[in-house]
């Protein structure tokens, strides 16, 4: 059977759940029901669609794996965080339902990070769990949110606070979906893939710093190699430390802690994760450096980098106790301390317990005064 080229394959992600393949390429949607197969999926095909990105990339998702043999049907759903409830949960519960599918049938994901993981969530749950396939189209999604099997949905006491963790069978990401992007949705997806160079690979860090044209604008097949590289990355860690019980899965969270505390004191609705995320990284850097572990220029650095991707830095008129609060609720936390990812250095990063509170609150006032 056929599939996508080899030379599309990014990582193999090695888990308890199964090993599956990462594809990243340009055009490569039109192999998906190949691969599908390829992966020993078969049944009906149930496609959880981003309304985002209806019009322009269901159809080709459809045909391909029709193409395949998979009786296909398909369900849209709203953008946004919003989404991320048990509300809609229970309405894909419903749908699959009255489309009696089965444990040997297939979930589809397509759309960013909130469509993985509403879709995930629910193909989890559903009759104790289906098979599902990421297939992301937001630059977030790539490179993080699609790989590691993290599935969950948010409590209005917090982000991702009921959650599994359920390993896709298949992740295919089609650059070519990224044109579909508006433009502050495709700036917030280089916030991952640069914490992915701060945390652990300073080479990958300097790309991101010397070619931000080339980057930025997709330009050419460089941003495909960076894209695949910050796969590997995390797919690696994520081979090492599946269900993050070790040291090297949570650094993945670098910025997360007051990046998901800004979202969930603002409902989600002023930032997308990629922006919270990389002013939660400068709030990061702020603690980092008076825990004397970095210098001054290494924030300054991250400040530019961020900056040079229009990432923004500081969140003015948020409430410094709210989100002080709301990082109470980190899933990292263990017996009321919460595990910090620190930087070191470009590159090297470890984790703290002993992070006093004063400190994040100064550190949180630093970024929304």
């Amino acid at each position: 059977m056929t599939g996508a080229p080899e030379s599309n394959l990014a990582a193999v992600v090695h888990t308890s759940q199964g090993d599956y393949r990462v594809l990243v390429g340009r055009g490569i949607v039109q192999h998906l029901g190949d691969e599908a197969r390829n992966a020993g999926l078969h049944g009906k095909a149930f496609l959880v669609a981003d309304e985002a990105v209806f019009r322009a990339c269901v159809r080709p998702v459809q045909e391909s794996m029709e193409s395949a043999g998979f009786e296909t049907h398909v369900l849209v759903l709203p953008s946004g965080e919003k989404t991320k409830n048990l509300d809609k949960i229970r309405d894909i519960y419903a749908w699959l339902a009255r489309l009696r599918a089965e444990r040997q049938d297939v979930v589809l994901a397509l759309g960013g990070g909130v469509m993985g993981d509403a879709a995930g969530f629910a193909a989890a749950t559903y009759r104790r769990g289906v098979p599902f396939i990421q297939v992301p189209t937001t630059l977030a999604s790539m490179v993080d949110a699609s790989l590691g099997g993290k599935v969950a949905v948010n409590l209005p006491e917090g982000k991702n606070l009921v959650g599994a963790f359920h390993q896709p069978k298949l992740v295919l990401s089609d650059i070519d979906t990224l044109n579909t992007l508006p433009a502050r949705e495709m700036t917030a997806g280089w916030a991952e893939a640069i914490k992915h160079g701060l945390i652990l690979d300073p080479e990958l860090l300097s790309t991101f710093e010397t070619e931000v044209d080339r980057l930025f604008e997709l330009k050419d097949e460089l941003a495909v190699r960076v894209i695949r590289r910050s796969v590997a990355i995390k797919a690696d860690v994520v081979s090492a430390d599946e269900f993050e019980t070790g040291d090297t899965r949570v650094l993945l969270n670098y910025g997360h802690t007051i990046g998901h505390a800004l979202e969930t004191v603002s409902e989600y609705g002023a930032f997308l994760h990629g922006e919270a995320v990389s002013i939660g990284m400068m709030g990061a850097a702020h603690i980092c450096r008076e825990l004397g572990l970095i210098s001054e220029e290494l924030i300054d650095r991250q400040r530019v980098i961020l900056q040079r991707y229009n990432l923004p830095i500081v969140a003015p008129g948020m409430d410094v106790e709210a989100v002080f609060e709301a990082t109470k609720s980190d899933k990292k936390s263990t017996g009321g301390a919460i595990r910090w990812v620190v930087l070191e250095g470009f590159g090297q990063s470890s984790t703290r317990r002993d992070v006093p509170d004063e400190l994040v609150r100064t550190a949180i006032a630093s970024l929304v005064g």
